[in-house]
């Protein structure tokens, strides 16, 4: 299976495990601190007190109604959404959707962080609504819920739909490739700057999936531009990311994930022992052995065949779809039944219940986002984004990846505040997939990573005052950095890693903007006395309490 094919209908953000601890009673005096809370809403200080910073004659027509979002009860603070053309060409109809959320941190930093969706052809709006974004609605749900570890808490984070194509943009897809499409995006980011007064800030760009294209690429026109006025490019993140060859980084290490969480799947030993001697035949076993080691062998990995005959991927799935008709490539341990998401079904077999709307296709949510109403959204388009390039395969010609032409290695040693994420439970880019195609790559002289990750990844504890606002605390992953590059891995993280493990990318969000020196850190977050405490009605000795529990 192609990962340009896959990328095309990539599926909703799935649901987060319904077994958490805290609904188990693992930990019960946590639990009875969090029952005498569980009335009240979560709340913000810092969102509840501050000014609307951002609202001018320029921007008043992009103004959100925070007391207005459809389904959301609660106050989501000053926001602007809408579409802004992608050059200042006053004939220029081609127009990219963004939603705009300056941050609730006291700090008011002069950055701003911009999150891509992949696909190609997935709309940003779907990170904002199931992992990142100051409200959630995961799938399963039955409504929206505030976002305790929403990136808003720590900068100023701009959701933005992209190509033209995707979500509720305006015109026709002509791109050939990712350089004409970072050129289109950094036209419609220098209209952002000048309608924000966000001129000179740091900018730092992040996303996932068919995002490890898009953030590279995009990066890499930020610097060709020299123009920190409008490009500071200041880092970059990007987790689950394809940087690289698709049979590398996909057909070569299907055998050795499956393997490894061959007590999950169950597939039965014949089938295990005939695709083993096809993985001989296909010669990706040899080819692992040789070339995944840390330090890498010298050289440039060789670039293996695309064989129908050798498609391990797809032989994987078939066969554990046959075990587990609900099997989730994205999030390996989900299983029957499968969850609707609001934002709709994109792969055949997606629940989707009889007359059920997808949220953004909403006319109420597409009159308050100032979209255009009638706009058929859909989470991942069924149109050709690369308009004028390979219809067939919805993604650039023959491209060999920003690992591979140098693009990632220059955006590294540029800013030497590059991030790359993987969640354990992702099968579609596994985490030793990503790790290979990283160690085919030259930065700063030496290629690839000299140790695989070991170091624990540790994330603080936190109190929970929002009970559909939960992550994980204590060691999440591992972890290592060398010369510019971070690598990380998030142990119960499918392929979205934030809305999986929220308290492993807010960490990785403290690291890359500086905040926090590195993933062994175990100082609290550093918004922890402000954004996790919340406003409650407890008296002194609960409170003090909570605070010898925590």
């Amino acid at each position: 299976m192609r990962l340009s094919l896959i990328f095309s209908a990539l599926l909703a953000s799935t649901a987060l495990a319904g077994s958490s601890p805290h609904k188990r009673n693992v930990f019960k005096p946590r639990r009875m601190v969090e029952k005498r809370v569980a009335n009240e809403p979560f709340r913000h200080p810092e969102l509840e007190k501050r000014a609307l910073r951002f609202l001018t004659n320029k921007t008043q027509e992009f103004a959100v109604n925070g007391t207005g979002i459809p389904e959301v009860p609660f106050d989501v603070g000053e926001s602007y959404a809408g579409l802004l053309p992608i050059s200042d060409d006053p004939a220029e109809t081609r127009k990219l959707f963004f939603w705009f959320f300056p941050s609730t941190n006291a700090d008011q930093p002069k950055e701003v962080v911009i999150w891509l969706n992949g696909g190609p052809g997935c709309s940003s709006l779907s990170g904002l609504l199931t992992e990142n974004g100051p409200f959630t609605w995961q799938a399963g749900t039955l409504a929206p819920v505030q976002n305790a570890y929403s990136w808003t808490n720590l900068t100023n984070m701009l959701w933005i739909e992209q190509p033209i194509g995707v979500g509720y943009t305006q015109g026709t897809p002509n791109i050939t490739n990712e350089v004409e499409l970072a050129n289109e995006f950094r036209g419609f980011y220098k209209q952002f700057v000048d309608t924000f007064d966000t001129n000179n800030w740091k900018t730092y760009i992040t996303g996932e999936s068919y995002g490890g294209f898009y953030v590279p690429y995009i990066a890499d026109s930020f610097i060709s531009a020299n123009n920190t006025e409008y490009f500071n490019l200041a880092g970059i993140a990007i987790n689950d990311p394809i940087i690289g060859d698709d049979t590398v980084q996909q057909q070569v290490v299907a055998l050795p994930y499956v393997e490894y969480w061959q007590n999950l799947l169950s597939l039965n030993d014949s089938f295990m022992e005939s695709i083993r001697q096809q993985n001989q035949a296909c010669n990706y076993t040899q080819y692992f052995e040789k070339y995944f080691t840390f330090p890498p062998p010298p050289g440039s990995l060789p670039v293996l065949p695309d064989d129908n005959a050798c498609d391990q991927f797809d032989n994987f799935y078939e066969a554990i779809l046959q075990v587990n008709p609900c099997f989730n490539i994205y999030h390996i341990t989900d299983t029957c039944p499968h969850q609707y998401s609001q934002l709709g079904g994109v792969n055949p077999g997606d629940y989707v219940p009889p007359n059920s709307i997808i949220y953004f296709n909403r006319t109420d949510v597409q009159k308050a986002l100032h979209a255009v109403v009638g706009t058929n959204w859909l989470q991942c388009t069924d149109v050709n984004v690369f308009g004028n390039g390979d219809a067939n395969s919805n993604s650039q010609d023959a491209s060999p990846g920003p690992a591979n032409d140098g693009v990632l290695q220059r955006v590294i040693e540029h800013t030497n505040n590059t991030i790359i994420g993987s969640g354990d439970l992702d099968m579609l880019l596994s985490t030793n997939g990503t790790l290979l195609a990283i160690q085919n790559m030259t930065w700063s002289g030496v290629q690839g990573l000299q140790k695989y990750p070991s170091n624990l990844l540790y994330v603080p504890d936190h109190p929970e005052y929002n009970g559909g606002s939960l992550a994980g605390a204590g060691y999440q992953g591992k972890w290592t950095t060398e010369r510019g590059l971070t690598f990380y891995t998030a142990h119960l993280a499918g392929h979205e890693l934030p809305g999986y493990t929220p308290g492993v990318a807010y960490r990785m969000m403290e690291i890359l903007l500086g905040r926090i020196d590195t993933f062994s850190s175990q100082l609290p977050f550093t918004t922890q006395s402000g954004n996790f405490t919340g406003t409650s009605t407890l008296d002194q000795g609960s409170m003090e309490m909570v605070h010898q529990l925590l």
